[in-house]
């Protein structure tokens, strides 16, 4: 039997399949003012399954955006689980403390850090994270890429958000910079011999791996 293809209502139903409250929308409403997108319903989902499985109790996240991602990993973190989240943009960061606030999330179990993630990265300890999130600069995806191989500890999960780009990375018509970049961190993380890695068709895509 041929493998079955889902199609565009399957996977709008299981896109809108989460159920996310009042702070997480609120969350989404503050990206949209700022024009940053942040990652979708069903990626949000994913993050909080995958920091949960993880037991994580350390994330790094790049990309603090509003909120939104940063609210879903501490949901599925450990309840003395602590995100250290990375952005350039202050008012991001503010957005995002605001929704965490709101959800009655301890000053404690987060860590807003403003500045450059090329920057801040190198400078945080080795093999001491359960999970790394990438929303970001896509231009430097690489440089996360390999920054995160170092971050995690074994059986730590590294996930980067966009991972299909608007439809973009699986046409090979498609050769822009951004483009190029993802379709190449897909290859190099599916062949890095220290991952075993997946292609989620969440949100805008999920690229996941395990540090072996």
């Amino acid at each position: 039997m041929a493998d079955a293809m889902l199609s565009e209502a399957s996977l709008s139903y299981a896109e809108s399949y989460a159920d996310e409250d009042d702070i997480v929308r609120g969350a989404r409403a503050r990206a949209k003012e700022f024009g940053c997108t942040p990652i979708g319903p069903a990626g949000a989902a994913t993050l909080r399954v995958l920091a949960a499985a993880a037991g994580a109790r350390a994330v790094v996240e790049v990309g603090t955006g509003a909120g939104v991602s940063g609210l879903a990993l501490l949901d599925g973190m450990a309840t003395d689980g602590v995100l250290t989240t990375i952005d350039v943009e202050g008012e991001h960061q503010r957005a995002a403390r605001e929704a965490f606030t709101e959800a009655k999330i301890a000053p404690t179990r987060f860590r807003l850090i403003n500045g450059s993630a090329t920057e801040v990265l190198p400078r945080l300890r080795d093999a001491a994270y359960d999970l790394v999130f990438v929303d970001a600069d896509k231009s430097a995806y690489e440089f996360y890429y390999e920054q995160a191989m170092r971050l995690l500890r074994p059986g730590g999960i590294v996930a980067f958000d966009n991972a299909l780009w608007h439809d973009r990375v699986a046409d090979p018509g498609q050769r822009d910079p951004e483009t190029s970049v993802l379709r190449e961190l897909a290859r190099l993380v599916r062949d890095d011999t220290r991952l075993l890695s997946t292609l989620l068709p969440v949100s805008d895509g999920l690229l996941v791996g395990v540090r072996r």
